[in-house]
């Protein structure tokens, strides 16, 4: 019984990890604009977790700092972001999401959003009741930080 339950999750996680992929996807599509995902991904963190840090967005976004400081100068010089000083230690600085980068992450993720909404119109209820389960499942476990 214990292989044929392993079988069946790894069987279920390549379908989720398909369906999540290829929806991603699509919903960058439907967004448009000009951000690739990871800077896409690193606006929406300093604006949810700002002001922080390079090291704090680099550990947030789980990549090397080298890797977020080459993100972050993208950022800035696209508007987006914007660097102060630590008002408590002058050495350290801190990334905002400047109105231009609150403005276009609203416009994006409006987009998204209409996109779900045009999917789910026709959906059964028992369907709908059913993608609200899976998707209480999956916030749960992003929140315990197993995903």
């Amino acid at each position: 019984m214990t292989v044929r339950s392993t079988s069946s999750h790894v069987d279920l996680a390549t379908r989720l990890r398909l369906v999540v992929t290829r929806t991603a996807r699509r919903l960058r599509q439907e967004a448009g604009g000009d951000l690739s995902p990871s800077l896409a991904a690193a606006l929406a963190t300093v604006e949810r977790h700002g002001p922080l840090t390079p090291s704090e967005l680099a550990n947030c976004e789980r990549v090397q700092r080298p890797t977020a400081t080459r993100v972050v100068a993208r950022l800035e010089a696209e508007g987006l972001v914007a660097r102060t000083g630590d008002p408590s230690d002058g050495r350290v600085t801190l990334l905002a999401a400047t109105p231009a980068g609150i403005a276009l992450l609203r416009t994006l993720r409006t987009r998204k959003n209409a996109y779900l909404a045009r999917w789910l119109r026709d959906l059964p209820a028992e369907d709908l009741a059913a993608l609200e389960r899976a998707a209480d499942v999956l916030e749960r476990l992003l929140e315990d930080g197993r995903a």
